[in-house]
């Protein structure tokens, strides 16, 4: 089985719960999200849910994973399946860690393998990557602004 890691990481000069508020309120993301466009479905261990992304130079996908992880200002994970298990499958995590100074490093990550992990590589080293990127980065504009405020 192939595989392959992929993530992004961000410290953002807020706390982990206001950083969670932001994250986890999916309705919005439409608004502000240019990698995650929508989730929608009771976000539950467990439970399916579908999320459409949308990384950078794509034309985009909406995909139906099950909920693995999802703990209150610390971590939603999730694993997804392209078509069938085997062929592409990402358990994509995101994850809030209290640097204990009012600061919280956000890390969006991606566990990536099947069949197809070899073709798609540069795809997720490009334009996957800088899809989290550019999720990371506006997540910590919206926190610091309201953090500010």
């Amino acid at each position: 089985m192939f595989r392959k890691d992929i993530s992004a990481e961000i410290t953002i000069n807020a706390t982990p719960d206001r950083v969670w508020e932001i994250f986890c309120a999916f309705d919005a993301y439409k608004d502000w999200n240019p990698f995650v466009k929508t989730i929608t479905g009771e976000v539950r261990v467990g439970n399916q849910i579908a999320v459409a992304i949308q990384p950078p130079g794509t034309a985009g996908m909406t995909f139906r994973p099950t909920i693995l992880a999802f703990t209150q200002n610390q971590e939603l994970r999730w694993l997804g399946h392209f078509v069938l298990p085997g062929l592409f499958d990402g358990e994509h995590a995101f994850q809030l860690l209290d640097n204990g100074d009012g600061n919280t490093l956000f890390r969006q990550s991606e566990i990536c393998r099947g069949l197809l992990v070899p073709f798609l590589r540069k795809m997720l080293d490009e334009n996957t990557v800088n899809g989290f990127r550019a999720m990371n980065a506006k997540l910590k504009e919206l926190a610091e602004r309201q953090q500010r405020a």
